[in-house]
Formats: C-alpha cells, structure tokens, sequence
C-alpha cells in the first residue's frame, strides 16, 4: 500500500495543478506570458500581437448536446483561436477529446443568418501530458508532436488551419546546462518549476522572471494560497490514488505467479518470492526519491 505524499509548498507553485497552470497561464496581467510559451511552442511564422482570454465553458447548438469545459481558450486579434490544456491524468481516448474540442471553434465561425463562403481561422489545440501515450512509448526521444491534416501519400500538409501538438512531459529530460533555445527553456520550467529554490541561470530572460514571480509562493495573497493548498492537495491525492493502484496491481500478479510456480515447482517458486522482495523494494526506493 503506497504511503501518501508529506503535503510540503515549495518556493515555486506547481504549474500541473488547476490552480497553478491557470495562475501562470491563464489571467489577464500574465497574457504576455502565455503569448511567449505559445509563440515559441507553435514555431508561427507571424508573430501573435494581441491574446484575449474567452469563457472555457463552450456549449452545443441544443441543450442536449454536451458541453466542453477547456483549461485555457484564448484568441487573436485576427481570429485565430488557442485552447491549451494541462493532462495530469491518462485518458485513453484523450486524442479523440482533442479533436472534439476542436469541434467548437469550428462551430463557433459558422456565420448565420448571412452568405459565407465557409473560410475558417485557424485552431490550435496545445495539450502538455503528464503521461505518454503508449503508442508511443517507443519514441523515448521524442516528447513533441505537431500534427495537421497531411496527404498519406506525399506527406505534404493538406490543410494547416487545424493543428494539435502535444508535449509529453515526462520525456523531456534535458538539464539546464543543455538549454538551447526558448522551446527547451520553457519545457525545463514547467517541469521543474515546484523543485526549483532559486532561479537558474539559463532562464534569465524578461518573460522568464516574470514567470518566477508570478509563481513564487510567497508573492500569493493568503486568498490565493489557501486555493493553491487546496489544489495542490487534489494533485497529491491523485497521484496517490494511481501510484497506489500500480502497486496494488502488480503485487496481485507477482503473486498469482508465485502460486502458479509454488504448484509446479519449488525451486522458481522461491526465485519469483525473491522478486517479490526486490520489486517492493525498489518502489520503496522509488518513493524516496520523489
């Protein structure tokens, strides 16, 4: 049984809990903020001059149809529509969310009650995991996926107004000292941000000290840190719920094995009780290091 996490705030918020991920990306006095990450995230080939925050509560035509609730949804001054999310959780379908998500904004430009020539601006649906997708486990290098619309064929871009990228967060392993470009510094931040006590020397840049003082515990109002203790306590609940239900099930198929071989033969029964032992240690050490 996992034991659960000691609740201690560090000097930074924890960008992957609701509270944190909204407080750094998602309000009015820290636009410029998000317009960067996104800048630098997208690789646009114009510049995003003007971001406006719209309602994340997106409905259907009817009352029957379901509703989206986004993380982030935002917009340029020329259109084009952003909606950003943080996935703490594994969703097996969560590429299929994706799209419907996507579906809204789409929606959203039909023009009614007037000519339109179905012209469309284009969608950007950004979603940083904290998990990774198990089709592409294979790939341990590579953590970003911007995807469009492509000819099977050619492989050429068939339609490039509708673009997903996902960001698998736990395959991004770069130390600061391997820091390139601004993609490379903001990925280091969001993953490392709640572990950091001072500022690293890499990310010295404007946008990247606002970050820090956006996110600096300390600079919260006593509102604003009851509201982050509260969602950060969501956060370790959950991560203690799944490492608990990972435990859980492979004690329950080491052991099944082990009882299988005690039937058949004493000698492996005895092997697979030593590796028994030793898996249990190793999340016991596991745990030590988090």
């Amino acid at each position: 049984m996992a034991k659960k996490k000691k609740f201690v705030n560090g000097k930074y918020i924890n960008p992957y809990t609701d509270f944190g991920f909204k407080k750094i990306f998602g309000t009015e006095a820290n636009k410029d903020v998000l317009q960067h990450f996104l800048q630098n995230l997208l690789h646009l080939k114009g510049h995003i001059n003007h971001l406006s925050y719209l309602n994340t509560e997106r409905f259907g035509r009817s009352e029957s149809d379901r509703k989206a609730v986004f993380d982030i949804y935002c917009e340029t001054d020329s259109g084009e529509k952003f909606i950003v999310e943080m996935q703490k959780a594994k969703q097996k379908f969560f590429k299929d969310r994706s799209v419907y998500y996507a579906s809204f904004p789409i929606q959203e430009q039909a023009k009614r009650g007037e000519d339109w020539d179905f012209e469309l601006k284009a969608i950007y649906t950004v979603g940083i995991l904290d998990f990774i997708f198990d089709e592409n486990k294979h790939e341990t290098d590579k953590y970003y996926y911007h995807v469009q619309l492509s000819d099977t064929d050619t492989r050429e871009v068939f339609y490039d107004k509708l673009t997903f990228v996902y960001l698998e967060m736990p395959k991004f392993t770069k130390t600061e000292e391997e820091l390139e470009t601004s993609f490379d510094k903001w990925l280091y931040a969001l993953k490392n941000l709640s572990k950091l006590q001072d500022r690293p020397q890499a990310l010295q840049e404007r946008v990247f000290q606002k970050l820090f003082n956006i996110a600096e515990f300390a600079n919260l109002s006593p509102q604003e840190q009851r509201a982050y203790d509260a969602s950060l306590k969501d956060y370790w609940d959950y991560q203690n719920t799944i490492n608990t239900a990972v435990e859980e099930a492979v004690e329950k198929v080491v052991t099944e094995m082990t009882e299988k071989l005690a039937e058949k033969d004493e000698a492996l029964a005895i092997q697979a009780e030593a590796l028994k032992r030793a898996l249990a240690r190793i999340a016991e050490l596991e745990k030590g290091k988090k």
